[in-house]
Parts: C-alpha cells; sequence; structure tokens
C-alpha cells in the first residue's frame, strides 16, 4: 500500500461500536502536558535523586526528569539536559542542579553550588526560565548565553549572546541585567549586589558554544518536528532511507540481528507518567518516546511520519498485554507476567497516564500521520475498541517482550522474547499497567551513585514562589525521616513581591573594586581569509609526501577536553563528535563513527555481515555542490 493510499486516496472505513469500547480523544484536547527535560549527556560520574527516594542512583543519558528530581555531578564530570528545542543547561564538575517545577510557560532551576550555562538559542514568547541559588533568583525571558557560579559567599551571573534577565534578592530588591554583564551577588545583611563587564569567554564558555553549534547543524531535523529532542544522536547511530510505504524512516546501525525495539533499557516510575521507558541507546529518545516501529526487509525502522503535527511526548509507546485469561487476575493475588509490543505504523496508545479521563483511551500521541486501527485508515472521530485492536508488530517474531512481573520496574530489562503463545492468547491492558512502583522503581535498577555534601543539600535557596511538591504512592514508601542522603526543601521567598510594592535596586557602580580591563574582541575574518584556510592543499608526488598533522578548527581547539582525531576516511562519512576524555566508570562511551557501522553503499553491518538497507537514501545532497565551489574559487 502507498502512501498516499495510507494518507487519503482509501475510503475512510469505519469500526464498529462493541459493548466496552471508549470513545478516541482528540490529540488537541487543550490541555498542556509537560515534555519532561532530558539528561542528553554525561562525561563523568553523574547521581540524581527523585522523590520518595532514600539514596541517590547513579544516572544515564535519555532519562526524563520531573519536577523534584535532582542532579549531582561528581569530581571531573559535567553533564547537560535539554528542556526546549535549542536550549540547554549544561553543569560543570561538584555541580548539584535540581528542577523545581515546570509550567506551560516556565521552568524552574536550583543550583546549590557549582557552575552552570543556560545556552537558549531560542524561547517561546512569553516563556520564563528561573534559577534560584542561595542568595538570589535570577529571571530570564530572552534567548541568549548565561552562566550562572555559586563559589562560597559569592554568586556570578553572567549574560552573553544579547542576554538579559532581572535579579531579584532575598529582601526583594530587583535589578534589570544588561547583555554582555557579571552580576555579582555577595552574602551580607543587605545582599550586596555589585556589576562588570563580562569577562572574555574561556574554555567552558566555548565548550558550551560548541555543544551548541553540533545540535544546530543536525540533519535529523530535518525530518522531525522542530520540539523533538535527541534528533542530533540520530545523526550518528544511524542512516535515513525513503521506502515505498512509510516514506521517511531511520534505521539504526550496528544492532544485533536478535534486537528489538523497548528490549535493553529500563522502566522507570515517574510521578507524574508513571511507568516511563529509558533506552541504553545513546540515541534512545526521540525513538521511543515518539513515531513508531515498522519491520522491513529484515531491519526494525522507526517511522517518525510525516512533520504536520505538533509532536506530543509519551513515555513509551508500547501495548501492554496480559494473558486473555489473567484480564480479571489482581496485583494482591499475585500477577503472572506483563508483556509488551512496540506500536506500528498510525496505531494508536492507550495511555495509562495522566487524569484518569484519559486512562484507557486510544489515543495517537507522538504521532502526526494517518491513523491505523487493524491496518484501516480510521476517522480522528471514529470510536475504538481497545479490546479489539490487534497490534501488527505482535504478528512478528521476537517482538513481544516480558519480564517476570516483580521484576519488572526494579531491576534493568533483561527482557525474554515471548514464543510461548499466540497473538490470540493476549489481552490488551486498558489503562493503568497492573505492576505497582516501589521505592526501587524510582531509579529501574540503577547502582547507588555519588551523593553531594550534606551542607549543599541543605542550603536554602531563593525562590519567587515556594515548588509544589509530587509524593508518588510506593507500596514500600520510606518512613518521612530526613537523612543525609535526601535534599531538604527550604526556600526563601522574596518579602515583597507585588510589582506597586517592590524596592528597585539602585544601579551600582560599573565595577566596585579596581580589576582588569576588559580588551575588545577580534574583528571577524573575512570570507576570502576563511576560504582560502580550508583549500585542498595542492597535490605532491609520494617522494615529496610527509607525514600530515591532523587540523582542528579555532574552536575544536578551544574544547575543554579533547583526543586526537581519527584518520579521515577515504570517502566522505559523518563523524561523531570525538570523545572529551577516557571513559571511567559509569561513563558514557563517545559515539562511533558511522564508519564503524555503515559502508559507503549504505549497507549496514550486523554480526560482521553486510546487508543492502531497504528503499533509497534520504539525506542526499546536490551532486554540482562541489563543483560550483570549485567554480567560485
Amino acid at each position: 500500500m502507498k502512501i498516499l493510499q495510507r494518507i487519503g486516496l482509501i475510503p475512510l472505513l469505519f469500526l464498529l461500536l462493541l459493548p466496552g469500547a471508549a470513545a478516541l480523544a482528540a490529540d488537541d484536547d487543550g490541555e498542556w502536558a509537560p515534555t519532561p527535560p532530558r539528561l542528553s549527556y554525561i562525561d563523568g560520574e553523574v547521581s540524581y535523586w527523585r522523590e520518595g527516594a532514600t539514596d541517590w542512583a547513579r544516572a544515564q543519558p535519555n532519562l526524563a526528569l520531573a519536577e523534584g528530581d535532582a542532579l549531582y555531578s561528581g569530581n571531573e564530570a559535567n553533564f547537560e539536559v535539554q528542556f526546549g528545542s535549542r536550549s540547554f543547561v549544561r553543569a560543570d564538575a561538584n555541580s548539584q542542579l535540581s528542577l523545581l517545577q515546570q509550567d506551560e510557560h516556565r521552568i524552574q532551576f536550583k543550583l546549590a553550588s557549582g557552575r552552570v550555562s543556560l545556552d537558549m538559542r531560542s524561547l517561546a514568547v512569553g516563556g520564563a526560565v528561573e534559577v534560584s541559588t542561595p542568595h538570589a533568583v535570577f529571571v530570564i525571558e530572552h534567548p541568549g548565553y548565561y552562566r550562572v557560579e555559586v563559589d562560597g559567599p559569592d554568586i556570578h551571573f553572567i549574560t552573553r549572546r544579547g542576554g538579559e534577565a532581572t535579579v531579584i534578592t532575598a529582601d526583594g530588591r530587583s535589578l534589570s541585567i544588561y547583555p554582555s554583564e557579571d552580576i555579582v551577588v555577595t552574602a551580607g545583611n543587605p545582599v550586596q549586589v555589585a556589576t562588570y563587564a563580562a569577562p572574555a569567554p574561556d574554555a567552558w564558555d566555548r565548550w558550551n558554544d560548541a555543544r551548541s553549534d553540533r545540535f544546530g547543524e543536525s540533519i535529523s531535523t530535518r525530518y522531525l518536528p522542530p520540539d523533538v529532542y535527541g534528533a542530533q544522536e540520530l545523526d550518528h547511530y544511524g542512516r535515513w532511507r525513503v521506502v515505498p510505504d512509510y516514506g521517511t524512516v531511520w534505521i539504526p546501525s550496528g544492532m544485533r540481528a536478535d534486537w528489538v525495539p523497548y528490549s535493553t533499557g529500563s522502566w522507570v516510575w515517574d510521578p507524574y507518567y508513571e511507568w516511563t521507558w529509558i533506552d541504553d541507546a545513546p540515541w534512545g529518545w526521540a525513538p521511543f518516546h515518539y513515531g513508531r516501529w515498522v519491520y522491513i526487509d529484515g531491519f526494525w525502522a522507526w517511522a517518525p511520519g510525516p512533520v504536520v503535527r505538533r509532536p506530543v511526548y509519551s513515555p513509551a509507546l508500547v501495548a501492554f498485554m496480559i494473558r486473555d485469561h489473567d484480564v480479571s487476575v489482581r496485583l494482591s493475588i499475585g500477577l503472572p507476567g506483563l508483556w509488551w509490543v512496540a506500536l506500528s505504523w498510525g496505531e494508536p496508545v492507550v495511555p495509562w497516564w495522566r487524569h484518569h479521563r484519559y486512562r484507557g483511551h486510544p489515543r495517537w500521541d507522538g504521532w502526526g500521520g494517518p491513523r491505523i486501527v487493524n491496518n484501516v485508515v480510521i476517522k480522528q472521530t471514529t470510536i475504538v475498541n481497545v479490546g479489539d485492536i490487534h497490534y501488527r508488530n505482535a504478528s512478528l517474531p521476537r517482538a513481544v517482550l516480558t519480564v517476570p512481573a516483580d521484576k519488572f520496574g526494579r531491576e534493568r530489562v533483561r527482557a525474554t522474547v515471548e514464543n510461548r503463545y499466540r497473538q490470540t492468547d493476549f489481552a490488551p491492558v486498558r489503562g493503568e499497567v497492573p505492576v505497582k512502583p516501589l521505592r526501587a522503581s524510582l531509579f529501574g535498577g540503577a547502582p547507588k551513585g555519588a551523593q553531594p555534601p550534606r551542607e549543599i543539600i541543605s542550603r536554602p535557596v531563593v525562590s519567587t514562589r515556594t515548588p509544589r511538591e509530587r509524593t508518588p504512592a510506593l507500596q514500600d514508601e520510606a518512613p518521612r525521616v530526613r537523612t543525609q542522603a535526601v535534599p531538604e526543601s527550604r526556600y526563601v521567598i522574596p518579602s515583597t513581591r507585588r510589582g506597586e510594592d517592590a524596592r528597585p535596586l539602585s544601579r551600582p557602580a560599573r565595577g566596585t573594586e579596581a580589576g582588569p580591563e576588559r580588551a575588545p574582541p577580534p574583528r571577524p575574518p573575512r570570507y576570502d581569509e576563511v576560504r582560502k584556510s580550508v583549500r585542498p592543499p595542492p597535490a605532491i608526488t609520494p617522494r615529496e609526501q610527509a607525514p600530515v598533522r591532523s587540523q582542528t578548527t579555532t574552536r575544536e581547539q578551544s574544547t575543554v577536553r579533547q583526543v586526537k582525531p581519527a584518520p579521515r576516511p577515504a570517502q566522505p562519512a559523518a563523524v561523531a563528535p570525538p570523545a572529551t576524555r577516557p571513559s571511567v566508570p559509569g561513563s558514557v562511551q563517545a559515539p562511533r563513527s558511522r564508519s564503524e557501522d555503515a559502508s559507503p553503499r549504505g549497507e549496514v553491518r550486523q554480526e560482521g555481515k553486510e546487508r543492502p538497507l531497504p528503499g533509497q537514501p534520504a539525506s542526499q545532497t546536490y551532486r554540482g555542490r562541489d563543483r560550483d565551489n570549485r567554480d567560485a574559487r
């Protein structure tokens, strides 16, 4: 069946309304649902804490952060959190950052100690980002680059790239922060505020710029809505292809022949979205929270669907199932097992999260293409019987996965492929997943992680409002006793918050103590100079040939940590960014080059064999581009 037939050239059929059917909930119901900030990068040992836990656990990439989550980077470690399509917060070593609150137009972080940078290339109209620190809270309402340092009694807040903000002290005084400023807030009674010119960018700033520049040049963003996080990782770990039935799909490289989606990762309990899938793959965000998985010519391919709709995040896009004769079995007497399978092209998800009026009602979250039920294209107003949905991938070999119910969400998934039962032996779970969370479910079996010093955990911060607390209903809920590992929620609310009563902070002098004057930045080079610097060297004879030293750009030379780049391949291939330091236990390995996983002919290596990918390459460039560039020179 061709794409056009799927989208609208075949008759739209209706499913019969059967007993027990649930009305289809519209995707655009007007109710805002958060897209969780994503822990997108880890270098070194990073740990996190979630409300209800008694200890810190080792964090892993693609963790979906919830309100109240706290992150801590150990010695020589750093991490990155993505909270917008082009918005990131990055923390250096020995930093403790928390997500306090997330609303539709506002997100609030807490920095108790250390150094972070907020690199926001875009910000929605009316949006705001707040950073709570021990002596003041900073409110950001404009795109830009912001650097916050909490070091002893002083707090530094630096603006770059046209950024503007407002600082509010604990006693309610406020001050506007202009571009290219360094605001120093010093503890005291009252708190002292001084202004200086922003210093020249250092290695930390340049590393942040390099990270954001890389995200801005992603090829995969061409095929996805702008609000889908994690598109950049897809560039390095797979290939985009165009196939007849599904259009543009992405096929991961270097996967085992017996690999199936949702088989390597963890089920973690989220206070808002409940059971959430955290995949082990470095590219494991977008393909497991958006789109659908299809099986083409022996390959699993991720189909994001047409880029025509606002993406709606889902904690996982699977169908949970139990044995048909176990439907009436309650958890109190034990559940024999739980099964799940990845949703296929256009199939609806039956939510187990959000308000009860949505649970069990089929929805097309994370999907913008044609809506398919049992291989039939349906209208948005069609009534769908949850129990009458037959999932296409469930009929494929090795696609249905299971773990014992007493292991689900409490250990890392060592999923077993189900081959004992037929597809007709299963019944879909209608709403709430019949497995209750434990404290271990907050981490999904992650090992114990390093915790920050007690004086950092108990440090109060200034906030414009008290964040709401979410207490998960856990079966083995711990006694409400604060221990050294549990963060204390202590906030100082400014005494005056109404605009007519606010006391503006008098503008301090441009620097309160003698210091060096910042030199003006260098002028940008002429294009002719840049063009000559990248012109290929003239051909030389083998006798004249000498070892060629690897060349790096000025920005690459300025990164914080780097390794010697790999030799240039014989044919052009996209190469993943280099690792920043040798790996340590718990750290994330640097992405491999595409040349390690895929041949130049578009073939993927699987278990030593090369098989041609289905369809045609999607990311082709204009053949005459190199000729035009030569003519221009």
